[in-house]
């Protein structure tokens, strides 16, 4: 009997394990970010600026697994913030992170 999927994070998930679907994501956010750039024209589109792009990937990753831990976001939201956070890449996360912790300590 088939089984019924109810997202696409439990498609990723079941098949490949949610390692694999949390990387997945962290690679869509970053590929949006960079065919924005290209779209722009600021960098080809295939270019070696892609390699670049794998350990930020990566490190957004993280990142956003640990976000999504700190503030206690159940899976599925969890591998959306995560993409949202790769799309801002690094500095991006930076800048929200530095209005957050202004808005907080300005209390």
């Amino acid at each position: 009997m088939p089984e019924k999927y109810t997202s696409l994070y439990e498609v990723l998930s079941t098949w490949f394990g949610g390692a694999f679907a949390t990387l997945f994501v962290a690679f869509l956010g970053r590929a949006m970010w960079h065919g924005n750039e290209a779209r722009k024209g600021r960098r080809r589109f295939l270019g070696p600026e892609l390699i670049w792009e794998i350990p930020v990937a990566f490190g957004m990753a993280f990142i956003g697994e640990g976000v999504a831990s700190y503030f206690g976001v159940p899976q599925p939201a969890s591998t959306g913030l995560i993409a949202a956070l790769s799309s801002l890449g690094p500095r991006g996360t930076e800048v929200l992170l530095q209005k957050w912790v202004a808005r907080k300590t300005a209390v």
